[in-house]
Parts: C-alpha cells; sequence; structure tokens
C-alpha cells in the first residue's frame, strides 16, 4: 500500500439497492478507502471493524433500520464523523427529526446530482479534517494546561500581587535546588527597584550580596537567558538569568545561582527552567490582570442583566383579554437570555394571532436571532391584511434564511391564527413541536389530538413550503404550544425495584416528553393554570438544560 492510500480518508456507503451502492463506490473509490454496506446491521459490523469514517453517507429507506436509525447509532462512537443523508421528497419527517438531533451534517434528494454529492462529500472532508484538528490543537492545550497548573498551584494561594511575586521566586528556587535566587520586577520597559529574594540560608546580608546585576541588565536588553559560571560568598557555581515575557512583554526578570559544582545545571534543565519561567509569566501576567478580568466580568453580568430585561421586555408582558377565550403564556430562558419566544397578536380585524418559537442554541447568538424573528413576525402581522399562517412562515423564511444559514442556525416555529367569530384556525409549523389539542368534555382515555400538518424548521432551505393546517375549535376546547425545553426536561419518576424479594422506592429521572406532559396536565386542578404547571416541571428538574416556553388558548 503506497503512501497515498495511506492518506485516504475513510468513507462508508450504505444503500440496499446495488446499482446505487456499486455507483456511490465507483464516484469516490479513487480519493477515498471506501467501504460499502447493503444494509445497517452490515455497516454496524463494518464499523466495528474498521472504527470510526470521515463521511458516512447513507440511504433513508432501508428494510430493518432506516438511515436516521443508523446515523442516530454512530453519534456517541465516533462523534466526528460527518453523516450525510440520501433522501426522498416524501421523508420530511425523518429529515426534520434528523437535523433536530443533530445526526445529519447534510442531506442529498434521489436521484442525485453526480457533482453536487461530490462537492458535498468535499465540505464534509474539509469539516472532519478541521475537526481533528481542532481535537488536536486542545490535546496540546490540555498538556500546556497541566503543566501551567503545575506550577501555579503553588502560588494560587497568595491573592496579593507582591505575596504571589515572593512565591513565584520561592517556588522556583525551590524547584529548581537553587542556593539564592532573585526576581527583580519590570514595569513600564523598564527594571524598576522592586525585587523579591530566595535563600536557601537566609542571613541578614544576603540581600545585597546576591546581586548579579550585570547579568539582568543584559537579559532585560537581549530578553534571553544568561548561563555563566560565577564566584559568590566565596563558593564557585552557576548564575542562571532568565526573562519572564509574556506575549513579548517582559514582567520580571529570574536570577538563580547554584553553588554545587557536582550538580550544575544541564541543557534539559535549562530548558525545563525557560518553560516554567514562561509559564510563570502566564501567572504572573494573569494575577496583574485578575483585578481588571474582575471588573469586566462585573460589566457583563450587569450588561447581559440588561439584555435580559429587554429581552423580557419584548415578549408580552399583558396578554389581551378576549370574549369567549382565555390566553395564557410563560417564557423563562435556561440563561440570562435565550432562543425562545411566544406572541399574541390581536389584529384590528379581529383575528388572534399565536406563536411560539425556538431559535437553535442559547445565550446572545440565539437571543439576537429571536429578536430579530419576533421583530418580523410583528412586522407581517401589523398588515391591514396579514398573509396566510403558511404564507407569512415564507416571508419569514426569506428575510431570515441567509443569516440563519450563514451562522449554521434554525429556527423552529408554529404559527396559529384564530377566529373568534367562526372558531377557524389555521396554522402553520416550522419544524415545531406538535401543538397539542383536547376538549375539557373528554373523559380521561381520550387522549389529545396532535396537529401534525408540519414542514422543516425555517433556515435550512433557501425557500420554505407547506400547507397550511385548518380545524374548528369548539367551546371547551384547550390548544397548547410548547417549546422542547418543555418535552425534554428531565423529571423524577417512581419506579419499584424488587430486590432480596423486598419492594422498595427508588427514583429515576427521565425525559418529559409529549406524553408525559398530557399526563401532568391530566393531574391539574381545573381550570388549568401554566404557571402552576411549568413551577411543578421546573421543581422537579433540577438543572434548565434549554429555554422553557408555553403557551395555550382554551376557547368557551
Amino acid at each position: 500500500m503506497g503512501e497515498k492510500e495511506l492518506d485516504k480518508l475513510k468513507l462508508m456507503v450504505v444503500d440496499d439497492e446495488p446499482d446505487n451502492l456499486d455507483l456511490l463506490y465507483r464516484s469516490f473509490r479513487r480519493d477515498f478507502k471506501v467501504f460499502r454496506a447493503k444494509n445497517a446491521i452490515e455497516a454496524l459490523k463494518i464499523l466495528d471493524q474498521e472504527g470510526e469514517m470521515a463521511v458516512i453517507i447513507s440511504d433513508q429507506r432501508m428494510p430493518g433500520m432506516n438511515g436516521t436509525e443508523l446515523l442516530s447509532r454512530t453519534v456517541d462512537r465516533f462523534p466526528d464523523t460527518i453523516r450525510i443523508l440520501l433522501t426522498g421528497f416524501t421523508d420530511v419527517e425523518d429529515l426534520v427529526d434528523a437535523i433536530n438531533s443533530g445526526q445529519v451534517f447534510k442531506y442529498i434528494t434521489k436521484p442525485w446530482n453526480p457533482e453536487r454529492l461530490r462537492g458535498l462529500v468535499e465540505q464534509a472532508c474539509d469539516t472532519y479534517r478541521l475537526v481533528k484538528k481542532r481535537t488536536w490543537e486542545l490535546r496540546q492545550a490540555l498538556q500546556r494546561e497541566s503543566l501551567f497548573n503545575a506550577v501555579t498551584r503553588a502560588i494560587q494561594e497568595s491573592v496579593e500581587y507582591d505575596s504571589m511575586l515572593q512565591k513565584v521566586v520561592d517556588t522556583l528556587g525551590q524547584a529548581f535546588s537553587a542556593t539564592d535566587g532573585l526576581l527583580r520586577i519590570v514595569e513600564s520597559d523598564r527594571l524598576t527597584d522592586k525585587q523579591f529574594f530566595y535563600h536557601t540560608l537566609p542571613s541578614a546580608n544576603s540581600h545585597s550580596t546576591f546581586a548579579p546585576q550585570p547579568l539582568i541588565e543584559k537579559v532585560f536588553q537581549s530578553q534571553k537567558h544568561q548561563l555563566t559560571a560565577a564566584l559568590y560568598n566565596s563558593n564557585a557555581g552557576q548564575y542562571l538569568v532568565v526573562p519572564l515575557v509574556y506575549q513579548q512583554h517582559l514582567l520580571a526578570v529570574l536570577a538563580l545561582y547554584h553553588s554545587d559544582q557536582q550538580q550544575l545545571w544541564q541543557d534539559q534543565e535549562i530548558q525545563l527552567i525557560n518553560s516554567v519561567a514562561e509559564q510563570a509569566s502566564l501567572a504572573l501576567s494573569q494575577a496583574k490582570l485578575y483585578q481588571s478580568l474582575q471588573e469586566k466580568q462585573q460589566q457583563i453580568r450587569a450588561e447581559l442583566e440588561v439584555a435580559r430585561q429587554i429581552q423580557n421586555n419584548l415578549l408580552r408582558q399583558t396578554l389581551p383579554e378576549i370574549a369567549g377565550v382565555k390566553v395564557q403564556a410563560c417564557c423563562y430562558p435556561a440563561r440570562e437570555v435565550g432562543g425562545d419566544f411566544f406572541e399574541v397578536f390581536v389584529h384590528s380585524k379581529g383575528n388572534l394571532w399565536l406563536a411560539v418559537g425556538d431559535v437553535s442554541g442559547k445565550g446572545v447568538p440565539a437571543a439576537l436571532f429571536m429578536a430579530s424573528a419576533i421583530s418580523l413576525l410583528r412586522r407581517e402581522l401589523s398588515q391591514e391584511a396579514p398573509a396566510e399562517p403558511n404564507l407569512l412562515m415564507q416571508n419569514l423564511n426569506h428575510a431570515l434564511g441567509d443569516d440563519l444559514i450563514s451562522n449554521n442556525c434554525f429556527i423552529t416555529l408554529v404559527i396559529a391564527c384564530y377566529n373568534p367569530t367562526t372558531r377557524e384556525l389555521t396554522y402553520a409549523n416550522a419544524g415545531h413541536i406538535y401543538p397539542l389539542l383536547w376538549s375539557c368534555q373528554d373523559t380521561i382515555s381520550v387522549p389529545p389530538k396532535y396537529l401534525k400538518v408540519r414542514s422543516i424548521p425555517l433556515g435550512i432551505l433557501p425557500h420554505w413550503q407547506a400547507e397550511a393546517g385548518r380545524l374548528t375549535l369548539d367551546a371547551g376546547d384547550t390548544l397548547l404550544f410548547t417549546s422542547d425545553g418543555i418535552t425534554e426536561a428531565k423529571i423524577s419518576t417512581k419506579v419499584k425495584h424488587k430486590i432480596n424479594e423486598n419492594d422498595t422506592n427508588a427514583i429515576e429521572y427521565s425525559m418529559l416528553n409529549q406524553e408525559g406532559l398530557w399526563q401532568l396536565i391530566q393531574q391539574q386542578p381545573q381550570p388549568l393554570s401554566l404557571q402552576n404547571l411549568l413551577t411543578l416541571i421546573q421543581a422537579d428538574n433540577q438543572i434548565q438544560e434549554d429555554d422553557q416556553t408555553i403557551l395555550s388558548l382554551e376557547v368557551f
């Protein structure tokens, strides 16, 4: 096997159609080490034998196990692998699930364009190499950090800058078996009179006698270490003077003296001293910047609090009171700011518009897209005659799509328009969780209705298209919208375990899901309070991992 063959990335193609499998193999065999599998089980066996692939291209519809399930099984074992799904136009639901769960890098529809597929694979390879490069860089950084922690651990107990400087010279003097040491500080590109001493045998005049000033001046000018034989206190030995430099800025000069002629510093020890001096420089620089960083962190916290208030004010602070209906809504970000939002808008012609959205990710980036989305949504709803929900969704995708795609973000969103006169509800869903609909007149055994007309999230494709869902609500009906921060919340459940024929109760945590949410709703006293429902969920959810938004419409 030649060197070129060794450098080839590994690529696996999975398809139950032999012609497609052969075509994929021939398309990439020159540039990749290609593995073929005619089904998911065979693909998993190949992965067991060959290990990580750079790219996996899998057909969606296969007998036994489909493509999304296969790719999902590779995520934990091979997180760096880039996954591409071959799918048909009829697989929208599977595509939405795969994209939302992060299993698929890109998808391509059948029949595929060979050039487009090749370009997509080249992009996947570039991404794979970048991930591997960053992983290697991270390992290197962790090794350097380990060394840094070993050096700075001894001086982290010192809070004041002067005590830290003394700790530096003491630590380095002890670490390298020096007889004496001196740390002289540099400020504003000049040597100061501020000095810190280390001595194995302290004496009254040691501070004045140990002063290798010529060497210190030389190192100050050259910023390179100096090693020379020396005579100090009538003892022959070595002087080693090293600069403490951080980001080309000289912070101090360290001088060490070794009096043992039998154990002089060797080249490896000098390299280590220089390396440790670099780490000490970092510690000193960090100590010097500590105060300013604290001030900046306080400023950031204050600014995030202002951002939280601004974002909270973007949401409706009071909900409209409309005859015949009741609207409730709650929104809690996982951090100071987040990507969830809701909208309740009463049009001048009487229609009630409801929306719940979720920007991928968390924090400030998601909050910025949230602000843009809610602003554009309100502009659309403020028109004299707003478009139908599905057309309105197209407009939002057109306005936000380029920015979302370029930033690898997307928005799941459901928009509904309710006519209080006719009780007709029209809605569109862009990859969001199915809304729940139930009637208070139903018995407990009757499950809720899921409004399942849905398409892909905004920001996935340049053009968004789907039909609107339509239905008529009756008195006693309740319509519920949630974000995935609700349905994916971890809650505790009591599970019985039988051990040694004794029954004991144990607490396990599991994802709430829509079925669990419906069970909690059934247990709530009437009339339903979303605030009480959310409080119950959050009380069991020790760490809120995602933004949580919930909105309901009750018809009387």
